[in-house]
């Protein structure tokens, strides 16, 4: 995808989601929080701070699977996913860390949760 078409669906996603959770537009770190908790599988609940963190974490990971970078190597006894890097990830510059976080996140979700615009 082109970065005007990635904008574009981006902003698509957030309006969407500001809608359907009835909350501001999310920015990144909500999207990642987000997938987390959909990774996990075990459905809203109270998460401490460092638990965010960790479904931040997996949904970077589950992100960066789908361009090979990681591979999911099970669930420990909580039912947390944890996840291998088999390859390291290149070493972006910021504008595009953004650019390929917000491609996969629009994938992500166009797969899981389609949207007027996916």
């Amino acid at each position: 995808m082109k970065p005007a078409e990635v904008n574009k669906r981006w902003d698509e996603l957030q309006q969407h989601i500001a809608r359907d959770f009835d909350t501001d537009t999310p920015d990144m770190k909500v999207m990642l929080f987000l997938i987390g908790v959909q990774e996990l599988g075990q459905g809203p609940r109270k998460f401490s701070k460092r638990q965010k963190e960790e479904l931040m974490h997996i949904a970077n990971c589950r992100l960066f699977s789908q361009m090979g970078f990681y591979e999911l190597e099970g669930l420990d006894q909580d039912g947390w996913p944890h996840w291998k890097l088999v390859k390291p990830i290149p070493n972006y510059t910021l504008l595009e860390q953004e650019m390929v976080m917000k491609t996969l996140i629009v994938t992500y979700f166009a797969d899981i949760y389609p949207y007027e615009g996916s």
